[in-house]
């Protein structure tokens, strides 16, 4: 990149350390092993976090709020089923799961349905499928290095 993230880098180190008013700052990264440990240090951040992939609570309720973003019923759906097909993906996946159904039903000129929705889930690929690998290093790195959100 011709130096230009050694700039970046160089420039956001800078202000962390000389900035006077409190700023309370959150960053995320997919790859934390490949940033640089100057900007993992203490004092940098204070507190490193691992965030896993989300719980069937937690898929249930992402359900909800992107069926209802589209204006769908959240109670037409068995969401706990439909939570319990997605083990492993993320909340982006999930959110194009629904869009898929959405679509499909847009081809068939109806809503989607719960039928729809699980083809759609069936028909995904996760990324926790994808590169387990990685994802397995990952949480195997966050261990003793992250609190685990």
């Amino acid at each position: 990149d011709g130096g230009v993230s050694q700039r970046v880098l160089g420039t956001l180190l800078t202000w962390m350390a000389e900035r006077e008013a409190p700023v309370f700052m959150v960053a995320t990264a997919n790859a934390v092993d490949r940033l640089p440990p100057e900007l993992l240090r203490k004092g940098r951040f204070d507190e490193l976090f691992f965030v896993d992939l989300p719980d069937v609570q937690t898929r249930a309720e992402i359900f909800r709020i992107h069926l209802s973003r589209r204006e769908l019923d959240p109670d037409r759906f068995e969401l706990e089923t439909l939570a319990e097909a997605c083990d492993g993906f993320s909340g982006a996946e999930i959110e194009q799961v629904v869009v898929s159904a959405v679509y499909a039903g847009q081809a068939q000129l109806r809503d989607p349905d719960q039928q729809m929705l699980l083809d759609c889930v069936r028909a995904t690929s996760p990324l926790s499928v994808i590169m387990a690998e990685a994802l397995d290093d990952l949480r195997e790195w966050a261990v003793g290095r992250a609190v685990l959100a």
